[in-house]
């Protein structure tokens, strides 16, 4: 089954670099975001949401993250994530429905396998 990847990165993270070789070497089609600019729009960010859930994809090293820490509501964390996107934490690499937050190689084997 052909996979439909979208990895969501940032330019300085190590991680988006390592998760963008992972598929080159395997030539495996993906395509790059740039979170910071171009954000994810309200449904990418569910389908990740109700995935990962909300606090698995949040940045802690991000500078802001204080800031999130006072709010009460995931609510309220979803729609500063959504606002900000440099709290959210990289790379999300997407394959339709299924999704992953960071570095995960064992992950994707299996959706190859699929």
């Amino acid at each position: 089954m052909a996979m439909n990847i979208q990895i969501f990165g940032k330019s300085k993270c190590f991680d988006t670099k390592k998760a963008e070789r992972y598929f080159k070497e395997r030539k495996i089609k993906y395509q790059l975001i740039d979170l910071p600019r171009y954000g994810m729009s309200k449904r990418e960010f569910e389908s990740v949401k109700s995935v990962v859930g909300l606090e698995a994809m949040i940045d802690e090293k991000s500078k802001d993250y204080d800031l999130l820490k006072y709010l009460a509501y995931d609510s309220d964390r979803a729609e500063k994530l959504m606002e900000d996107p440099s709290l959210i934490k990289t790379p999300i690499v997407r394959n339709g429905k299924k999704a992953t937050i960071g570095y995960c190689p064992e992950i994707w084997k299996q959706w190859e396998k699929e």
